[in-house]
């Protein structure tokens, strides 16, 4: 069954966890005023202030059949200390195909007229594309979110043959294995999350690319001649001594995961190694570019 309640910006997150902490399976939040005049539209992402979170959000927990709805939020609210229950209701869950579900989801996508992702499930529209085979598991990169797009984009415009590539926070490793199809030499994917590294792996293996996948605290051990990071404006402030320091002399960067109104904050803190410029947009999402001289 789901549990459905409301809350304001100050609680979704410490009750969200309090809740999954109680025995939620699972749980996520979302705009309260979703679909009508009031929505706001945020990313979440790290360092974002409660202020500008969602005045009212939902959260939707998912939980066991016999679970007591009203103990598990009473339990829930103690554990943060909160001292009022907020307004809850109750839906069930038919019962599905969850992984057929979750295919049909994800379906072979056109990025240009010779570059298409196809999920693994899938047959190719254009088997004479470049078509980059792909499931994604437990990480992030289905070739669906418009930074993703953008990465990809200027992939195939910048590879000639021969490059040396660094996919910074890889997840599924679509960027290093589009790399590698598209005509690199070599291709280094380097994430943060442990789940994103066998996913990568694997999607490698699916692709035939000889593609190396590494955490963060393994240091990468070449200089890139070309460097993407495809993350969030925030983290990509703080990597940029990294990043700059990765990228060999007369090497290219290519940034996503960054909203318009932020470029000129993430411009700003490249500059100092990169002549930046805004490379490519879709929708509120912009790409940017650097060469180092």
């Amino acid at each position: 069954m789901s549990i459905i309640l409301r809350t304001d910006a100050r609680a979704a997150d410490a009750l969200s966890d309090a809740l999954l902490a109680q025995g939620a399976l699972s749980v996520s939040v979302e705009d309260a005023s979703a679909g009508t005049a009031g929505e706001t539209p945020l990313y979440g992402e790290p360092g974002m202030p409660v202020e500008t979170a969602w005045p009212q959000s939902l959260i939707n927990a998912l939980c066991e059949q016999c679970t007591d709805p009203a103990q598990l939020i009473t339990a829930a609210c103690a554990r943060i200390g909160l001292a009022q229950s907020p307004d809850y209701r109750v839906e069930p869950v038919i019962e599905q195909d969850w992984v057929r579900r979750s295919q049909s989801q994800f379906e072979p996508l056109r990025i240009s007229d010779k570059l298409w992702i196809v999920p693994s499930w899938a047959t190719a529209p254009e088997p004479g594309a470049t078509n980059l085979v792909l499931d994604p598991g437990l990480a992030f990169g289905t070739g669906s979110h418009p930074s993703t797009r953008l990465c990809l984009q200027w992939l195939e415009r910048t590879i000639r043959g021969g490059e040396r590539v660094l996919d910074y926070g890889c997840g599924s490793g679509i960027l290093a294995i589009a790399a590698m199809r598209l005509g690199a030499s070599v291709a280094l994917g380097v994430d943060v999350d442990p789940q994103a590294l066998p996913a990568a792996r694997a999607n490698a293996e699916r692709n035939g690319v000889n593609a190396r996948f590494i955490n963060t605290e393994t240091a990468p051990d070449f200089q890139a001649d070309l460097v993407v990071a495809n993350i969030l404006a925030n983290p990509l402030i703080l990597l940029a001594p990294l990043l700059a320091g990765l990228a060999g002399k007369g090497g290219r960067i290519a940034l996503s995961g960054i909203l318009e109104t932020q470029t000129e904050g993430v411009m700003a803190a490249y500059a100092p190694w990169f002549v930046m410029r805004v490379g490519d947009r879709d929708g509120d999402w912009a790409l940017l570019e650097g060469s180092r001289p």
